[in-house]
Order: C-alpha cells, then sequence, then structure tokens
C-alpha cells in the first residue's frame, strides 16, 4: 500500500467518499441495463442513449459540486441527473413515460430536468446547450451567489459552432463555469479521426486564453481532483475552464446502434479500463472489507428493482392536463 493510499484509509471521510462514489456508480451502471431491458420489453419509447462505461466522468465531477452548483448535460444524461441527487425512481418514471417522472413524462430519456437539484437538464441537440451553460454561470456571476456550472459535452460538440459561441463568451465576460468534454472516441459512428484535426480537443482553450486540463476518466478520484481545481478556479476566480476526459462507452451510440464499426478486441482492450473494475480494486487496497462491498451491492439493486417497479405502477398523466405545460393564462 502505497502513503497516499495509506492515508486515505486513514481518513474516514475519504474512505467514506469512496464507497459512496462506488455505490454512486454502480447504480448507475444498474440504472442503465435496467433500462435496456425496458427498453427491448417496448416500455421506454422514442431514443435511449446508455452510459454504460463512462461512470466515473458524471460522478467524480458532480463529487466536487455544492448542491446548489448547476449542472447541465447532453442527451446521454442519466447518469449525471442521479450523481446531482435526482432519484432513481424520478429518472427510470421519465424514462417510461409516466407522471412521477421529472418532467411528468413529458421529457423522456434525452430531456430530464429538476430545478430543485440545479439540474438543467439533457439537451437533444448536439452542443446547443454550451451557450445556455453560458447564460446560466452568467446569472450566477451577476447575482454574486457563488454557484459554479458545469457544462459536459461530447467531442462531436467540439466541432459545433455553439462550443466557439461559448467558450468565446465564457472567456470574455470571465463566468464561473467549467465545461468537460466526454472523449468517448465517436461522435455516433464517426471516429475521432475523421471528425477533428487536432484530436486534442483541451488544446481548443489556448485559442480563447483559458485554463485547461486532459485526463483519462477511468479513475474516479482522479476524476474527482482534476476537476474540483477547476471548480475552485472558477468559484474563486470566476475563470471558466475546458477539461477533456478521455473515456468509453460499452454500448452503442444508442439503444438503434448495434456499435459495428468497432472491433471486439477494441471494447475488450477499454473493459479492461472499466470504472467499477477500477474502484472495486481501490477498495480492495484500502482493505475494505468484501461484506461492505457486498451490502452496497445489495443495497443498490434494491433501489433499481423498486425504481423499475414504480415506474412501471405509476400512471401516464392524463391527456386533459397536457394543456396546462402547453399554454398559460
Amino acid at each position: 500500500m502505497s502513503r497516499t493510499e495509506r492515508e486515505t484509509a486513514a481518513d474516514p471521510r475519504e474512505r467514506a467518499q469512496i464507497l459512496e462514489l462506488y455505490r454512486q456508480m454502480l447504480a448507475i451502471r444498474r440504472m442503465e441495463e435496467a433500462s435496456a431491458k425496458a427498453y427491448a420489453q417496448q416500455k421506454i419509447g422514442g431514443f435511449l442513449h446508455l452510459y454504460i462505461g463512462q461512470e466515473a466522468v458524471a460522478v467524480g465531477a458532480i463529487a466536487t459540486l455544492k448542491p446548489d452548483d448547476y449542472v447541465i448535460a447532453t442527451y446521454r444524461e442519466h447518469a449525471h441527473a442521479y450523481a446531482k441527487g435526482v432519484s432513481a425512481r424520478a429518472i427510470m418514471a421519465e424514462l417510461f413515460g409516466k407522471e412521477t417522472g421529472t418532467s411528468k413524462g413529458l421529457g423522456g430519456s434525452m430531456h430530464l430536468f429538476d430545478a430543485d437539484k440545479s439540474f438543467l437538464g439533457g439537451y437533444g441537440i448536439v452542443g446547443g446547450h454550451i451557450p445556455l451553460a453560458c447564460g446560466v454561470a452568467y446569472a450566477s456571476k451577476y447575482r454574486g451567489d457563488g454557484r459554479v456550472t458545469l457544462c459536459f459535452f461530447g467531442d462531436g460538440s467540439a466541432s459545433q459552432g455553439a462550443f466557439h459561441e461559448g467558450v468565446s463568451l465564457a472567456a470574455l465576460w470571465k463566468l464561473p463555469v467549467v465545461f468537460i468534454c466526454e472523449n468517448n472516441l465517436y461522435s455516433m459512428g464517426t471516429p475521432l479521426y475523421r471528425s477533428l484535426s487536432v484530436a486534442d480537443v483541451s488544446q481548443k482553450a489556448l485559442g480563447y486564453g483559458i485554463a485547461r486540463d486532459r485526463l483519462d476518466g477511468e479513475d474516479v478520484l482522479r476524476v474527482r481532483d482534476r476537476v474540483g481545481e477547476a471548480v475552485r478556479r472558477a468559484r474563486h476566480e470566476s475563470a471558466p475552464t475546458l477539461i477533456e476526459i478521455r473515456t468509453y462507452r460499452f454500448r452503442g451510440h444508442s439503444m438503434s446502434d448495434p456499435g459495428l464499426y468497432r472491433t471486439k478486441d477494441e471494447i475488450e482492450e477499454w473493459r479492461k479500463r472499466d470504472p467499477l473494475t477500477t474502484a472495486r480494486a481501490r477498495l480492495d487496497q484500502l482493505r475494505v472489507p468484501d461484506k461492505e462491498i457486498d451490502a452496497i451491492d445489495a443495497q443498490v439493486k434494491t433501489e433499481i428493482e423498486d425504481a423499475v417497479r414504480f415506474a412501471d405502477e405509476s400512471p401516464e398523466l392524463p391527456f386533459e392536463r397536457l394543456g396546462e405545460f402547453t399554454y398559460k393564462d
């Protein structure tokens, strides 16, 4: 055991957080697996984009925030919503299109939203939400409320005009925002080398004079610590940061994508860096008893089974109430 690991083992607060981060990642993995099953059973309609393989990015990054800090994300946002405190019940019910969902079933998989948790949505337009994140951060700076905004997006967004407009404004106005590019190497089925002339997305920060970072995203503690530096910069200096986190989705772009553009060898190589496996190895290094980890596994299994049952049994929003969310007197 290294000195850092011994220090971590001796710090009960750090040990407790590692266990909590592992629990969140495991819950997200099980929730996504349950969503895939429900989609196959036609209980979920529309598009469904799973986060399996990327769990350490959302969980590690959001662990750096205060409860009233903001998060805004893309259409692959179930994990971000959960890590921000939205319940598995509310998420699953929204996927099922039920009244008990985060948006009463009217948003669906790509549009989770919970203002009470300062989770300001998943967005279906690639890169379109990045200027919105700047608007949120501008409001925080204008009010002087000390809140930070995390904006998650994929590598496909880095070539969109909205990305450059957003980063440009954040730099010009010195906004308390952290831009996190979740680079999973593919924009839908298009590999990185066919979509970006410069593979290092973080270098785009140089054109706007803001801080940047680039890291691998399989270790939730590495993500937490590195994003934490950017969050502190945003909170105390009102300065933006662009972070590229290299990660990998084990499933296709969406449930309709078989992912045949990737080789089995490539997927298996990345599975060796599974965030859950990495976190479990760290727990073993810290000599966390198996029974403690087994208890977390059992807790998560119960939580997700309950969420699926809750969503299945919840009612749909009555047709007569649709007007309430379409028109205003």
